[in-house]
């Protein structure tokens, strides 16, 4: 077995706390004694023991004179839990491998540093690209303290998201409609239009029956969400925060009686200033968002700057129609040259449907 193979043992291990950690990041650990795995452990939950100590905890034989192999940087700190530096010095432990380093402040490079004055041997980047990828949430939340935006739709082969009379139920299959449920679970916020929620009177939360419901936030410019809507009416529920420029209390306490959190912010044009929202919505800790939102608001967030990846799931159907919504409106680009740049696309198929992913430049 060489440090790769360990290391990929580690990411699959980090991959469990998917949805459950945020805003912390994923992180795997492995302990190797002598050849043989002695132990493993994972981050659980937020708030809860680090991957370095539930993997020292778990050790069937001891750790003096084994090699850790971690995703992340050890952190070195004290926050909710005491730095896992600590416990690997006092572990024994003679070599730890890491992959990704720790872009947080409180930790940069002095996890590594700490290690290396007790003489213990560190390698860094062993499949560092897989381990930054899965915590890209984490690096941009923690450099930015904004939410990591994704934006996520379904259309046609003819670029529609609805047909000509706005039913849209359903373009994909379940394959694809479950992996949206992962993604629900998985990212901390969902974001969508009152247009939306006027048109469709939409739950957004997770339909897993282990997963957990994303924050619910309403883009709603003059809070004219119906108070009768299930994101209304669940607000007790499911934590749900409606983001607009009325700055009518009156009208917003009824809102507020039945569990929603108003969030008043700028307006930019017609609508919320969304580049205004990112920073307040990142201050409550909302870490990540998945947009579900329609073609007005998913024109707003590309403008705005706020949408880092896109998620487009492409069903082999055509609906025809020229007044057939598709996924972005607004006024869009003049001019070819003025495009929206993305990233080569990764491809997944689920069932017949693919998806295709890719970063915004």
């Amino acid at each position: 077995m060489t440090d790769n193979n360990y290391m990929m043992r580690a990411l699959e291990l980090a991959k469990k706390g998917c949805g459950w950690v945020n805003p912390n990041p994923m992180v795997g650990a492995v302990i190797v004694k002598d050849g043989h795995v002695i132990g493993e452990g994972y981050h659980q939950r937020y708030g809860e023991l680090h991957a370095e100590r539930h993997a020292l905890a778990s050790c069937t034989v001891s750790p003096a004179g084994a090699a850790m192999y971690v995703t992340l940087e050890p952190c070195c700190h004290f926050g909710k839990t005491p730095p896992c530096t600590e416990a690997i010095v006092e572990s024994g432990i003679k070599r730890v491998v890491i992959g990704s380093s720790d872009p947080n402040p409180l930790v940069a490079g002095k996890g590594i540093e700490i290690l290396k004055r007790h003489g213990i041997e560190v390698t860094e980047g062993v499949l560092q690209e897989d381990c930054n990828k899965l915590n890209e949430v984490f690096f941009h939340f923690i450099q930015n303290k904004t939410p990591y935006v994704v934006m996520k739709y379904a259309m046609t082969m003819d670029g529609k998201i609805a047909t000509r009379t706005g039913a849209s139920r359903w373009i994909t299959g379940e394959a694809a409609r479950e992996r949206v449920q992962r993604d629900r679970h998985r990212y901390t916020g969902i974001m969508t239009g009152a247009g939306t929620v006027v048109a469709d009177n939409p739950m957004l939360t997770c339909r897993l029956h282990d997963g957990k419901s994303p924050v619910r936030i309403i883009c709603d410019t003059r809070l004219k969400t119906p108070l009768s809507a299930n994101v209304v009416q669940t607000a007790q529920q499911y934590r749900t925060i409606l983001a607009t420029c009325c700055t009518d209390r009156a009208k917003a306490r009824p809102y507020q009686d039945a569990g929603c959190e108003v969030f008043i912010v700028g307006q930019k044009g017609e609508h919320v200033d969304l580049k205004a929202l990112m920073p307040a919505l990142g201050g409550k800790g909302i870490d990540s968002i998945l947009l579900e939102g329609g073609e007005a608001l998913n024109w707003s967030a590309l403008e705005s700057g706020v949408v880092h990846k896109l998620q487009v799931y492409l069903a082999p159907k055509l609906f025809g129609g020229s007044s057939a919504k598709s996924p972005i409106g607004g006024v869009g680009v003049a001019v070819p040259a003025g495009a929206y740049q993305l990233s080569r696309p990764t491809v997944t198929m689920f069932g017949d449907d693919i998806m295709l992913e890719s970063e915004v430049l």
